[in-house]
This record gives structure tokens, sequence and C-alpha cells, in this order.
């Protein structure tokens, strides 16, 4: 197999897949949604640190591990729901706090804020399993017998966290454009309960789901 000619199926996948619903999207619409497309750029660069990761551990084999492994996928399987439950419950309480006359501290634009927003996307990212399982199996089948796994992993997930940045910034922007509305206060809680019930959706998802 040449891997320049199997590029178009791989970027075609990684488009469809980076597309999907799911705990990147919710984090990165309810982080543009109130606090603007700059604010959500963490976000996105924390959701790619922690897929670029997952990659090289796909080259190296230790995804492979956990893929195999029913304990280690369990435990980030738990880990992972952890997280997104978490995420969920703090976004209900953020809704809770701003029905006060007061805004929460939570939507201050600090250069703190923007580590933790990096920080819960990597790890959101680092905490799935099913981001394991589909490197795991993914990248194998566009890297040539004949060609180094872990290098050869390791540029194409490049490609794709380019790929992702660039669809993720689009989302960004869309929906940053609107957040002077979003951020009204009757909107904003809302979408903070409707984005903690969705994150806990997903966290009680990951928990209960098989393989």
């Amino acid at each position: 197999m040449d891997i320049v000619a199997s590029l178009p199926a791989f970027l075609l996948a990684v488009v469809l897949i980076s597309a999907s619903p799911g705990p990147a999207m919710a984090l990165i619409t309810r982080r543009a949604a109130l606090r603007g497309t700059r604010a959500a750029v963490p976000t996105i660069l924390g959701l790619e640190a922690g897929l670029y990761i997952w990659a090289l551990a796909a080259g190296a084999g230790l995804a492979a591990l956990v893929a195999a492994s029913e304990s280690a996928y369990l435990v980030l399987r738990i880990v992972g729901a952890i997280v997104l439950i978490g995420l969920g419950v703090r976004a209900w309480r953020t809704a809770w706090a701003d029905r006060g006359g007061e805004e929460p501290a939570e939507y201050a634009p600090t250069t703190r804020s923007g580590w933790v927003a990096f920080g819960e996307g990597s790890l959101v990212q680092l905490a799935n399993p099913k981001a394991a399982v589909f490197m795991f199996a993914f990248y194998p089948q566009f890297v040539p017998a004949d060609r180094p796994l872990l290098q050869t992993t390791a540029l194409l997930a490049l490609l794709q966290v380019a790929v992702e940045i660039c669809l993720y910034l689009s989302l960004a922007l869309a929906v940053g454009r609107a957040s002077a509305w979003f951020r009204q206060r009757r909107v904003r809680r809302r979408i903070e309960t409707a984005s903690g019930a969705v994150l806990i959706g997903l966290g009680i998802r990951m928990a209960v789901a098989e393989r």
C-alpha cells in the first residue's frame, strides 16, 4: 500500500470522525458560546494534545495494551466517565450560581482559565478508552508494512491534528459569532444546564458502554 495513495481515504475518515458528536464537540461548543472563539482555542489544543499522545501510544504499541486489557480499559472508562460527569456537574453549579446578581468567576477571562481549559481538553481525550481502541485499529490500516510504524503514525497524527484544529476552530468561530447573545444571563444559564446534561449523559454512556 502506498501511503500517498491512501491519504484521501485517511483524510475523509478523519473528517467524518471529527465531525461526529461527542465530548469534544460539547466542550468546544460550550466554551465558544459562553466565552467567545478565542477562549475555545485552549480547549481545542488540549483535545488535540491528548489525541496526539494516544496516536504516539498506538505507534509504540501501548494503545494495543489498553485495547487488549480488560482491567486497563475498565479503569480508563471509569476515569473518563468521572471526568465528564464532573464537568457536567460543574456546568450545573455555574448555572445555579448565575441566578444571583453577580457574574460567576467562572466567566472571567484569565490566563489560568486558559490553562484549565487546555487541561480539561487533554484529560477528556486521554481518559477516553475508545480513543485508544480507535488509534490501535485505525492507524495501522494506513501504514505500509515497509515503513516504520511509530514515525509514520506520528506524521499521520500530525495531519489529523491539523485537520481537526481547522474543523474545530471553524465550529468555535461559528458559535463564537453569536457569543454576545449566548452570554445573556438567561440564555447562558440554559446553555450551562443543557451542556451539563449532555456531558453527564456522555459520562454515563461511557461508564456503561461496552467496547
